[in-house]
């Protein structure tokens, strides 16, 4: 029996301050502490240390995240870089990435797909042969979806280093298609330097 895998809903309280900014969250932690202490008897005092503790750790996780994400100077030169990568360049940073955290990645030569990864008996195709292209529309991620559907993988992947169109990101919204690009991309592929 495979084990249950929790998820937060998108739309919690929890879920949508995990992604805005760090004092939001701080602000929420202090304001709460604040109004549990003076409406709490002076003996319950210590209860309002335990009402703003969910939203204080929230604030020290996303500040943390924050921190630690690549400036848009450093994402702008890292995008740069992978742009002039080959692609035997390109796609063995990428393996060795995915290799690195975890999936066994297999090349694949299907129509709309580049990779085949697996973990935990979830497989997942990856397209990224068009990574240097500056705007992707919808049919690159339709080429995808087809591509999951007919080897019955579980998700999809696609990479970009440029745009997307609106289209193209409602699309890979609706068919649970996951976006790699900008800021994440380059975290994902630490070990690809700028060269520049």
């Amino acid at each position: 029996m495979r084990p249950m895998k929790l998820k937060m809903n998108e739309n919690s309280i929890f879920a949508v301050l995990l992604r805005s900014p760090w004092w939001i969250s701080g602000g929420i932690a202090g304001a709460l502490f604040t109004g549990a202490r003076l409406a709490l008897p002076a003996e319950f005092n210590i209860y309002a240390f335990f009402v703003a503790l969910p939203f204080a750790v929230i604030a020290v996780y996303t500040a943390w995240q924050q921190m630690r994400a690549p400036s848009e100077g450093s994402t702008a030169s890292a995008l740069e870089a992978l742009r002039s990568l080959s692609w035997a360049e390109f796609s063995a940073a990428l393996s060795d990435s995915l290799q690195g955290e975890g999936y066994a990645v297999q090349p694949i030569g299907a129509s709309g797909a580049d990779f085949e990864i697996a973990k935990a008996g979830r497989t997942t195709l990856v397209s990224c042969k068009r990574w240097k292209v500056a705007r992707t529309g919808v049919e690159p991620l339709r080429e995808l979806d087809v591509a999951v559907r007919s080897r019955e993988a579980q998700d999809g992947i696609y990479i970009a280093t440029g745009e997307l169109t609106d289209t193209a990101r409602v699309f890979a919204a609706e068919k649970k298609i996951r976006i790699l690009a900008g800021a994440e991309l380059v975290k994902s592929l630490r070990k690809v330097r700028a060269k520049h």
